[in-house]
């Protein structure tokens, strides 16, 4: 194994990374994917390969649609919501793109958001790969067509149903920063005191609040909707007593955006990720899954 051959497949692992995840929703399956196609990349005849990043890209989307066609239906019978795995990001630009416009940035946040990921759970895993390459990367229709292949007519017809079904379920984002953290500073403040009328305040009338949970960690199997009923809920089930030494609460960027993160000593506890729009909380997302924490131990320190 040459070092040029490494050096390759490294430069392309942030692709890689991305449309694994964006493909899955979990860090961990991702991964599995990325080395696969690390194994079967350092297994080839590189000298038959024009084009690296587009062979890595094609066999990083085939294991994806793989491992996703197995997952769907272990979620299919998953009690309560399933939710995305949280993934600790840095969408800061590099000091040479400081310069450009936020779009870019804007555009890759939203891309990896937890509630576009969500949405993205009701496409067939055929339309979540189109989706993703076209609309995350900007692969053109033909290199995606090779990739899945199928002709370059049905990959556009699959393109046009995923941009539709995302467009009519994405939820509106606020982009700026400042406020979305300045919100989730607030939402976090009023949830650990049990402060109703703080939560009141930052909650969008029609919020509504999802919940994942497993192997005895306990959360609301059901969507709950409106201020009221979630301010209430978590006011309910705040810490006792928000100087406990056992709990911590940090805020870090998860999926793009701000998060609060709740750990019990030491451990991820919790993580609460919010659709902010409007200057107010318009979705809350709480992740209690052990399984789908455990990675974030340390992050944000």
């Amino acid at each position: 194994m040459t070092v040029e051959v490494t050096e390759v497949f490294e430069e392309h692992r942030p692709v890689l990374d991305g449309v694994a995840y964006r493909m899955l929703g979990r860090v961990a399956d991702a991964e599995d994917v990325v080395q696969e196609a690390w194994l079967r990349w350092s297994a080839v005849d590189h000298a038959q390969v024009r084009e690296p990043r587009a062979y890595l890209v094609r066999i990083t989307t085939r294991l994806a649609i793989d491992r996703l066609r197995q997952a769907q239906s272990r979620r299919e019978a998953y009690v309560g919501s399933w939710l995305p795995e949280p993934l600790v990001t840095d969408l800061a630009p590099a000091p040479a793109a400081r310069q450009q416009d936020g779009a870019e940035r804007v555009m890759l946040a939203e891309s990896v958001s937890m509630a576009v990921l969500v949405v993205l759970e009701s496409l067939s895993p055929l339309e979540r790969a189109v989706f993703v390459l076209r609309e995350a990367f900007g692969f053109p229709y033909a290199e995606i067509a090779e990739t899945l292949e199928r002709g370059e007519p049905a990959v556009r017809q699959l393109a046009g149903r995923a941009r539709r079904h995302v467009a009519e379920r994405k939820p509106r984002f606020e982009v700026d920063p400042e406020l979305q953290r300045d919100l989730t500073e607030r939402f976090l403040k009023a949830a650990t005191e049990g402060d109703v009328q703080g939560l009141v305040s930052v909650l969008a009338p029609d919020v509504r609040m999802v919940s994942d949970s497993a192997d005895g960690a306990k959360a609301p199997r059901r969507v709950i909707l409106g201020a009221d009923k979630v301010s209430r809920f978590l006011a309910a089930v705040a810490p006792e007593g928000a100087q406990d030494p056992a709990f911590g609460f940090r805020l870090l960027e998860l999926n793009g955006g701000p998060a609060a993160l709740v750990t019990y000593e030491g451990r991820p506890d919790t993580v609460f990720s919010l659709d902010v729009a409007d200057g107010l909380v318009q979705a809350v997302y709480v992740n209690r899954n052990p399984g789908k924490l455990a990675h974030l131990e340390g992050a944000g320190e």
